[in-house]
């Protein structure tokens, strides 16, 4: 079933200043008081991260296409002149919030608790002594002075590296002469410098301002007029021709190296640089007033993320929080056994992810493992699910891994497993040509009493140890034959020749996810135009594809009730007049980063439930291989819709509700209304066993229901 955007521009919102909207909300938990102060520093942190990656990949593009003249208007209607006027005049007014919540916010709440940042200029002696000798050992042997003249051009300044412009005079045969330089904040070398103390207090120097406080020692015999940091950002996108690529991981290789050095798409400089040191620096970098952003604070604030490293000030933390093992296997140390009883599914970090690894390592040990495949999209560089996938060559076993090179900004990382990987004896392929590997799944085939069977381990993130922490997820354990023969068939897919011959169970993009899920949609309408109960709920991190919101539309006005999580982008209009006043949509913006991607369909009273790797963004249904599966189970249907999602619904505390012109808002709470927290209560109702209990039960919590949403809503 094919569905085509029939609506008008006026109907969707901007995928980019959709984003935006996100990333305010991100940095709205920096502002929120009713959070640690710490875990502010961090959403402040997470606010600079976020808008790194959207220049380097978004804006980069917008400006490719500005170059090409391109005129093509997007779904909403804007061209990208137009879009990236809008997203310029956004990121200025995010980035003034952001800085000065860290000015009038972050530094004087972190003062009161010990936590400084002083400059050298104001140091007593025996600090200045301290920081003197730290600058002459540390940082002076792997500092350069970089002039600026004929004999030495503008340097090739890499990507995201902070740097100084200097201005200084020198004297030379009774002339004075003013010269410019550049010297580079060196990356290897912490950019907070905490200074000792024998108490608990916390005070740091900027190693910026440290190398600006010295700069006499770098230019002697000159006078310093003055410097200021900048820093560059550039594309970071991958361009690789799939097609005429004999060798993907040195093609990949190859353009990492690249992407430090491509053209410049953002200037971040000291709001006190001159104004003709800030044009000569846009001219040096091809760029335009357009580009630049003037900052009143310290640039690269990613790097400030070390005050919130190591074990102090728990009083300024959210309490410490790990996933106990899944009830059902607690005690269980033949993890087949327990699949091969029934379906498990561990919704994470709730639940603990070492169930994932242990599956890894049991089945690299198990002597009567037979083979194991598996994708790779970001590992972290794991040593343990890494080490299994290695441990199981030694042990005789055939083990195939399917690793995306291209996983953005984890290139590096998937190259070099790959490589270790191979050398293990591991055989590691890349995929299908044209499309990203982005499905999770680990298949595991096993030699068991009553003859060989597939256990099969499917998800919504990575096979990451690391963001299984901070991530919401929700993976699935099962051995039913016909999910196994399906997992069989696209791995076959993936590693050989073949073309894709269809499913029983699974959804695979890009061949049939699509027209599935518009299935499911239209069957919903239809329900509805009879009188019998009708809702969807799609729980996803974006929302993008124009076919899929037309299909949601449409749903809307045949009377179908829609809610719509979406953490992050989301191109539909909700509560428009005849048109989407029943679809509402929320985000969750709270401790860990909502991730899992969780559709429910009403199906007139037999609900049907799918988890997978997809968001509904063209990318995700025609450029990636994703899966998507059927929770059939119904226990564990039952907890997706009872526990997760209803939770989720209720959520009053940490939820956004998106207005129909863009905008979001908080949810509000009546007088008489009690405070939902979703997550909170996710960790509540993943508590160890109350005190005596036996059975390995979790300690007992009001069963929620789905509730029904009132008329209008």
């Amino acid at each position: 079933m094919n569905v085509a955007p029939v609506y008008g521009p006026t109907h969707f919102l901007n995928r980019e200043l959709s984003w935006l909207e996100f990333n305010q909300r991100v940095l709205a938990e920096a502002l929120d008081p009713a959070n640690p102060l710490l875990e502010r520093v961090k959403f402040f942190c997470i606010t600079s991260s976020n808008l790194d990656e959207f220049f380097e990949v978004r804006v980069a593009g917008l400006k490719q296409q500005l170059e090409a003249d391109v005129l093509e208007r997007s779904v909403d209607g804007l061209t990208p002149a137009e879009i990236f006027r809008a997203v310029t005049e956004r990121v200025r007014r995010l980035v003034a919030d952001q800085y000065r919540c860290w000015r009038e916010d972050l530094t004087p709440a972190l003062a009161a608790h010990g936590i400084r940042f002083l400059h050298p200029g104001e140091l007593d002696a025996e600090d200045g002594k301290w920081v003197a000798d730290y600058y002459r050992t540390q940082v002076r042997p792997v500092t350069t002075p970089l002039a600026l003249d004929p004999a030495h051009p503008f340097p090739q300044l890499l990507n995201k590296s902070l740097n100084l412009m200097v201005r200084l005079e020198l004297s030379k045969d009774g002339e004075t002469l003013r010269h410019q330089a550049v010297v580079q904040v060196p990356r290897n070398l912490p950019r907070l410098v905490r200074l000792p103390r024998a108490d608990a207090r916390q005070d740091y120097v900027l190693l910026s301002q440290m190398i600006g406080h010295f700069l006499a020692d770098l230019f002697p015999g000159t006078q310093i007029l003055g410097y200021w940091s900048f820093r560059v950002t550039r594309n970071s996108e991958m361009y690789i021709d799939m097609e005429d690529t004999p060798n993907l991981l040195k093609a990949v290789e190859k353009e990492l190296q690249n992407r430090r050095r491509n053209d410049a798409v953002r200037l971040e400089l000291d709001h006190a640089c001159p104004v003709e040191l800030r044009a000569a620096l846009l001219g040096t970098l091809r760029l335009t007033e357009d580009d630049v952003y003037l900052i009143k604070g310290p640039l690269n604030a990613t790097r400030l993320m070390m005050i919130c490293e190591g074990g102090h000030s728990p009083e300024l933390r959210d309490p410490p929080f790990i996933g106990p093992v899944l009830p059902a296997l607690a005690g269980r140390a033949d993890l087949f056994a327990a699949i091969r009883e029934r379906d498990l599914l561990l919704h994470h970090p709730y639940d603990s992810f070492e169930t994932v690894v242990k599956f890894l390592e049991q089945s690299a040990a198990d002597p009567n493992v037979l083979a194991i495949k598996q994708t790779l999209y970001r590992t972290g560089g794991d040593q343990r699910i890494v080490g299994a996938l290695m441990e199981a060559v030694r042990n005789g076993k055939q083990v195939t891994v399917v690793v995306e090179l291209r996983a953005r900004f984890d290139e590096a990382n998937n190259v070099k497993w790959s490589r270790q990987l191979e050398e293990a004896g591991v055989h590691v392929v890349f995929g299908l040509v044209g499309f990203k590997i982005h499905a999770k799944m680990c298949l595991v085939v096993r030699r068991d009493p009553d003859g060989l069977r597939r256990y099969l381990h499917l998800g919504t993130g990575n096979y990451n140890a690391t963001t299984a922490r901070i991530y919401t997820d929700v993976s699935l354990f099962t051995c039913r034959p016909s999910f196994g023969e399906d997992a069989t068939n696209l791995f076959n897919l993936l590693t050989g020749i073949a073309q894709f011959q269809g499913t029983e169970k699974l959804l695979v993009a890009p061949f049939e996810l699509r027209d599935h899920l518009l299935a499911l949609i239209a069957r919903e309408a239809d329900h509805a135009r009879q009188g019998l109960p009708a809702r969807i709920i799609a729980k996803m991190n974006a929302l993008v594809d124009p076919g899929m919101i037309t299909a949601l539309y449409e749903a809307s006005q045949a009377g179908v009730k829609i809610d719509l999580i979406i953490r992050g982008v989301c191109c539909l209009r909700p509560g428009l007049s005849g048109l989407s006043e029943n679809i509402t949509v929320r985000s969750i913006v709270d401790r860990f980063l909502e991730h899992s991607r969780v559709f429910y369909f009403e199906n007139a009273c037999q609900p049907r439930v799918y988890v997978g790797s997809a968001d509904w963004m063209p990318r995700n249904l025609f450029r990636r291989i994703e899966v998507v599966f059927p929770i059939e189970d119904g226990t564990l249907r039952e907890r997706l819709i009872a526990d997760l999602l209803a939770h989720t619904l209720a959520d009053n505390v940490k939820a956004w509700h998106l207005q129909a012109d863009g905008t979001y808002r908080r949810a509000v709470r009546q007088p008489d209304e009690t405070p939902v927290r979703s997550q909170l209560e996710f960790i509540r109702r993943s508590l160890p066993p109350v005190s005596g209990a036996g059975g390995g039960r979790r300690k007992k919590h009001p069963v929620v229901k789905l509730a029904p949403r009132p008329p209008g809503a």
